[in-house]
Parts: structure tokens; C-alpha cells; sequence
């Protein structure tokens, strides 16, 4: 199974580098329960270099704030894994990477951090575009490294949707 999740996730990875190629785009990435995983499935497509030139792992608060301008006020008030702050999210990586696209995905991959409101296997995902950020969130069932790849997959699945969409 997770070499099928490999495969899918790198022929994404090629279909979204393709798109950006094509629309001169670019992207970058602010990844805090993915740890990264984002930016290093979009790299390991060769050229890569010509679409990406900024991700950050943003995993505590502090580095929300710090690095791409998450107001401590909406961590304190909506939670990391909130609609509030993956738009913050987004709209920073964006700004500072000065990118046409950007990704933020924050959520709780398990196995524990969970609430009744925010239960493990929640993810807030935010999309920065030309045209706005556009937010959505999944609740993802399995274990920690299932809810991860899942969570990766979706976001790139979305992005090349936004990427179509917007042409």
C-alpha cells in the first residue's frame, strides 16, 4: 500500500510541477503536521527548482508566528489547527515567498492532541492564489504516518485543482 501512495503521490508531484511549469508559477509551502512531507514530495520531481524556492516547517506556534507572520492572537484564540490560521498561514508563505501559490496544512496527526472539537486525524488545509485563500479541512482516519500521506495527497490534489480552475 505505501508504494501505491509513493507512486500516486509522486505522479501528482510531476502533474503539479508540469502545471506550474506551463503557467509560470511558482509555490511554496507551510507545512506544520506534515513536517515537510509536502515540499519533499513536489521536490523529488527533477526541475523542481523552477517552481519552488520556499517551504517552511512552521510545527510550533512560535514558528507560525516567526516565520510567516501567524498573529499570536488568532493561535490563542482559534488553536493551531483552525480555518484562521492556515489562512494567516498561507497568506504569509505567500507574501514572503513572494509565490503564486501557497500551501498551508496544520492538523492533528495522532496518536494523541486530540479533543471532542479537534479530534486526531483533523487537518485544516488554507490555498493561496491569485484570486484568494481558499480553506478546507478533512478528518482523516488511521494511524499518524496514514494521516500524514493522506494529508499530503489531498493537498496536492487540491492545488492542481486550483491551478486548473484559475486558467
Amino acid at each position: 500500500m505505501l508504494t501505491a501512495q509513493l507512486k500516486q503521490k509522486y505522479e501528482l508531484a510531476e502533474r503539479l510541477g508540469s502545471l506550474l511549469n506551463t503557467t509560470h508559477s511558482t509555490v511554496c509551502t507551510i507545512e506544520s503536521c506534515t513536517g515537510g512531507g509536502l515540499a519533499f514530495a513536489i521536490t523529488d520531481v527533477p526541475g523542481s527548482s523552477a517552481w519552488i524556492n520556499q517551504s517552511w516547517v512552521t510545527y510550533s506556534n512560535e514558528a507560525k508566528s516567526q516565520l510567516v507572520g501567524v498573529k499570536s492572537e488568532t493561535l490563542k484564540h482559534f488553536g493551531a489547527v483552525s480555518q484562521e490560521v492556515v489562512t494567516e498561514m498561507a497568506q504569509g508563505g505567500q507574501e514572503r515567498a513572494n509565490a503564486d501559490y501557497a500551501v498551508a496544512i496544520s492538523g492533528i496527526a495522532g496518536p494523541s492532541g486530540g479533543s471532542a472539537d479537534k479530534p486526531v486525524g483533523l487537518v485544516w488545509f488554507g490555498i493561496a492564489s491569485p484570486q484568494g485563500v481558499q480553506t478546507f479541512s478533512r478528518c482523516f482516519s488511521g494511524d499518524r504516518q496514514q494521516v500524514r500521506e493522506q494529508a499530503i495527497v489531498l493537498a496536492l490534489e487540491k492545488l492542481i485543482y486550483c491551478i486548473v480552475s484559475s486558467q
